[in-house]
């Protein structure tokens, strides 16, 4: 789960990390107010998005007066931001955040995720900071200092000072930086982070250490610990088909192609997407209907893909064990009846009752339901209808 920048905010804020005051707003009618609140000679307007390229497209802003940040939230309101993260339809902003801006004289970058390889946390830091830090680990790596810590132990102090001082910070500076480390170390342990990233921290002119921008994400496994984070959760944010999957206890991405998926089991269905890609096309989703699928699952399921109007064909690949061949096939029918097939379907089944699966869906007789020998065949099959 992600959260939006203001909310990042107000989680460091908790724990004692120095930010520039702010204000959140939902309504460009607050945007004077707001300006007013925070009392900045120059306050930089976000607007708030799950997406990147947010300066490029227009949409972080640095104003002067009340009435220049009343234009912009308006705009940025009212008009979709498109950025190369969003497509070209854009993405609706819904709150915009308020920050007073700072005189800045140099950029860090702090982040902490989990190595799996050594299987614990490690957090990064960087003298690189304002950028992507996925262009400095390939274009300079050596600028990335790490510290691996214990999840039980924590960052240790001596850690957080020495990266502290790799970065290039000296006497109070460095004291103030490792501070945030390790409050930023404790809080991705705490509240189950998989990332938790502060860029830029800034040195300001003035000698102060502040963390102007962080992002969070969290993972979904671990919220039921968190009755507050769940509060942070944006559906607005989120693929509404990904959200609907979800209440039926699908795992459920939407892609860029225009097969659609279903699939038994996480492992099937990425060789699935694999063997489409090898044929020639291209999925249109990753859709697990789990080992304990029910018939309305399933149902459900089929409703989502086909609702997809990128979708030109679908492939249904089922190794029946726990779900069993009968009752995708069963589901397969209902779907037919209740949504209708407008596209080719093709049908791989192996495994626990695929004999009486293949009946019931010869008997059926669905014009669009086109059965596959194999996965090899159900892959040609379903590359050749698009």
């Amino acid at each position: 789960m992600k959260v939006h920048e203001y909310q990042a905010r107000e989680l460091m804020q908790n724990v004692g990390v120095p930010v520039p005051p702010s204000q959140v707003i939902d309504n460009a009618d607050q945007a004077k107010a707001a300006f007013a609140a925070v009392g900045a000679e120059t306050v930089v307007v976000k607007a708030q998005v799950h997406a990147g390229g947010r300066g490029k497209a227009g949409y972080v802003k640095l104003v002067n007066s009340a009435d220049e940040a009343h234009e912009h939230a308006t705009r940025m309101l009212r008009e979709p931001m498109v950025s190369n993260q969003t497509g070209p339809e854009g993405i609706e902003i819904h709150k915009i955040l308020l920050a007073g801006a700072v005189d800045i004289e140099k950029e860090y970058y702090l982040g902490v995720v989990l190595d799996r390889a050594r299987r614990v946390p490690v957090m990064m830091a960087s003298g690189e900071g304002g950028v992507e830090i996925e262009e400095v680990a390939a274009s300079n790596p050596d600028a990335i200092k790490k510290a691996w810590f214990h999840p039980h132990l924590g960052l240790q102090p001596f850690q957080a000072r020495m990266l502290a001082q790799s970065i290039g910070l000296e006497g109070q500076q460095a004291k103030t930086a490792a501070d945030i480390m390790l409050k930023l170390a404790r809080l991705f342990v705490d509240k189950d982070c998989s990332l938790a990233e502060i860029n830029p921290l800034v040195q300001t002119t003035a000698g102060e250490i502040l963390a102007i921008d962080a992002k969070f994400d969290f993972d979904d496994n671990a919220l039921f610990r968190h009755e507050d984070l769940q509060a942070l959760f944006d559906p607005a944010e989120e693929n509404p088909a990904e959200l609907r999957a979800k209440e039926h206890n699908l795992s459920y991405i939407a892609l860029d192609g225009n097969i659609g998926c279903l699939v038994n089991g996480a492992g099937l269905a990425m060789s699935t997407m694999d063997i489409i890609k090898l044929h020639g096309g291209e999925p249109a989703n990753f859709l697990d209907v789990g080992g304990s699928v029910t018939p309305e699952g399933a149902i459900e399921a089929f409703k989502i893909i086909l609702a997809d109007d990128k979708v030109k064909a679908a492939l249904v690949n089922i190794f029946g064990g726990i779900a069993k061949c009968d009752v995708i096939a069963d589901a397969l029918i209902k779907a037919a009846q209740e949504v209708g097939f407008k596209v080719p379907v093709v049908v791989r089944l192996e495994g626990t009752n695929v004999e009486k699966a293949r009946a019931m869906l010869e008997e059926a007789n669905i014009e669009q339901l086109k059965p596959a020998t194999d996965l090899t065949d159900a892959a040609k099959q379903v590359c050749a209808c698009v």
